[in-house]
């Protein structure tokens, strides 16, 4: 999941800066255990898990559903792990509706790292939050596993990153970090296909010239001879412009039928597609992940007018919480804890994060809480059989799975799981 990377980046080397960070800081509000407050350091028979999710502000309800999925695999196995009891601390990396904050990021990976106990850590959310706790739980040699991250600069040397990545993250020289999520690179092939299948002849990319709409533009130009797309215009725009007509004839000019904007929901995202359509009504016009939000679909949000939503596609990372090969149990078992509840697609992510986690450490068994033990066995994870999927991780931490969702825009005016897409190549 990635929003405002470029800001965050920077906000979060200044947060490494600071010396006066002490791993003492802070959990909010909302923090918790799953059935006791962490003890005495070093009592045996447990071990301790922490999470780090933005439960406040714009991704809340994803986060909140991420967490329920968390407890929900814990309940189920009675807070053990093989002989251990396992405490669960949810912590908050967020400090008001603005959504995450570096400070706080920080704060709770020092948390973590200051506790002996501390054998697995789930986060983060936000690519950039994970940018700022991935050099602090790397030195504590605690294993990070993320169910949400994309950005692929945080495993990868990949077109899209940027230099120092992303061995800056892991000071040690030792990996500590895994997603459970395809990476950017994935889902740039997905975005291929789904113009492929669409018919596109030729297509035009508009990035946003923010990192994630860069680096997202830079892997389909590398990806896009695998699927026999042709991008006959690659350009950037302005996020915040209000006007878009001489690109917009210029696409006209050059018998554009399919767009492709790469970057983050914006204003200058929204008027751009209303300028192309004006010209070429019959464009086709498709997004990533950050693009496929109700601000960019729905008008009653600020988003286009309803006449351009039949011709909009766009991918994500999650996709109808049925549409996985253990959904239907997962959420029978989801709304039995929780009545009445509609989860995000991001719950089963939580669970699944949550489910490796305990699977690892009762495979040690009287090593399950060894930190160097729980982290190499991570990464030896091969074919899991999990409710995403089977998957393995590579040497770099990536995750095997490569579905991503493609949604169209309902009648709500919001992208709706229309399909999944597996593309047959990845760079």
């Amino acid at each position: 999941m990635r929003l405002a990377r470029s800001k965050a980046l920077v906000a979060g080397l200044a947060v490494l800066a600071v010396a006066a960070l002490s791993a003492c800081g802070g959990s909010s509000d909302n923090s918790s255990s799953s059935s006791e407050a962490a003890g005495t350091s070093g009592t045996a028979g447990k071990v301790d898990i922490y999470s780090s999710l933005p439960l406040r502000g714009p991704s809340a309800a994803e986060a909140i559903s991420l967490q329920n999925g968390i407890r929900l695999a814990l309940a189920q196995s009675g807070d053990k792990a093989g002989p251990f009891t396992v405490i669960y601390t949810a912590l908050d990396d967020s400090t008001g509706d603005g959504g995450w904050d570096a400070t706080q990021t920080a704060a709770n990976a020092h948390e973590a790292a200051a506790d002996p106990r501390a054998v697995y850590y789930i986060g983060e959310f936000d690519d950039g939050a994970s940018e700022v706790s991935m050099p602090i739980l790397n030195q504590a040699g605690i294993a990070q596993v993320s169910p949400a991250n994309t950005y692929v600069g945080l495993t990868a040397r990949e077109p899209g990153s940027v230099t120092g990545e992303p061995g800056r993250y892991s000071p040690t020289g030792t990996r500590t970090y895994l997603r459970i999520v395809p990476a950017d690179s994935v889902q740039a092939a997905a975005d291929l296909v789904a113009m492929h299948q669409a018919g596109c002849a030729k297509v035009a990319v508009a990035s946003d010239e923010e990192a994630y709409g860069t680096g997202l533009a830079k892997l389909i130009e590398l990806q896009k001879g695998y699927y026999g797309i042709d991008i006959v215009s690659d350009t950037g725009f302005d996020p915040a412009a209000s006007g878009f007509g001489s690109y917009a004839a210029t696409l006209k000019r050059l018998h554009v039928d399919c767009l492709l904007l790469a970057g983050i929901a914006s204003k200058g995202g929204v008027a751009l597609t209303k300028d192309v359509h004006l010209v070429l009504p019959a464009a086709k016009i498709f997004g990533p992940q950050d693009m496929c939000t109700g601000a960019w679909t729905n008008p009653r949000d600020g988003g286009v007018p309803a006449a351009v939503d039949p011709l909009i596609e766009c991918t994500e990372v999650t996709r109808s919480l049925t549409a996985y090969s253990g959904g239907k149990a997962f959420l029978a078992a989801y709304e039995a804890r929780y009545p009445g509840s509609n989860p995000s697609p991001y719950a089963i992510l939580g669970y699944e994060a949550m489910k490796l986690g305990l699977s690892t450490i009762a495979g040690l068994g009287a090593n399950g809480d060894s930190k160097s033990a729980v982290l190499s066995a991570l990464f030896a994870t091969s074919n899991r059989h999990s409710v995403l999927g089977t998957y393995s991780f590579s040497k770099d931490g990536d995750t095997t799975l490569k579905a991503i969702g493609l949604y169209k825009v309902g009648a709500s005016g919001n992208p709706t799981f229309w399909t999944t897409i597996t593309p047959a190549r990845v760079l």
